[in-house]
């Protein structure tokens, strides 16, 4: 399964040069991981007021070509790699043209929102463990 998230270049988004700033690609990844959860049929909100939280614990950005302001930025985003604790989300952020301008990844993990303590996605969250299951292909 894969999600597909358009973004408009806003013009703060760019820097001197004319062209999206590199740490805003984090943040569309951001936007792209929120609508793959979503079509997943889950909420980020819900998990949080369980008081559990899913931090970055790596990212992997790789810049191919830039997007300028007024382009339409197409974010792609799947299911990397998911073994019931730890969580890879994969990216590739398209031109207008459909080529690509960049790819990456965001490791997360699941933890205890007071603690910081881990927590298994496959105890916890039944549901999400069965839909990133179904999402990698492996019901």
């Amino acid at each position: 399964m894969m999600t597909t998230t358009d973004v408009k270049v806003r013009y703060q988004e760019t820097d001197q040069m004319g062209v999206v700033y590199h740490a805003n690609y984090l943040v569309w990844f951001e936007l792209g991981r929120t609508a793959f959860i979503e079509e997943l049929g889950f909420q980020y909100h819900e998990m949080e007021e369980s008081g559990v939280v899913s931090p970055v614990v790596d990212a992997n950005i790789q810049f191919k070509q830039p997007l300028r302001y007024g382009q339409t930025a197409r974010v792609h985003t799947w299911l990397d790699y998911y073994d019931g604790i730890r969580v890879t989300y994969g990216y590739e952020i398209q031109t207008p043209e459909g080529e690509i301008a960049v790819t990456g990844t965001t490791k997360h993990v699941c933890v205890k929102k007071d603690s910081f303590k881990p927590v298994s996605i496959r105890r916890f969250f039944p549901d999400w463990h069965e839909a990133y299951l179904s999402a990698k292909g492996e019901e």
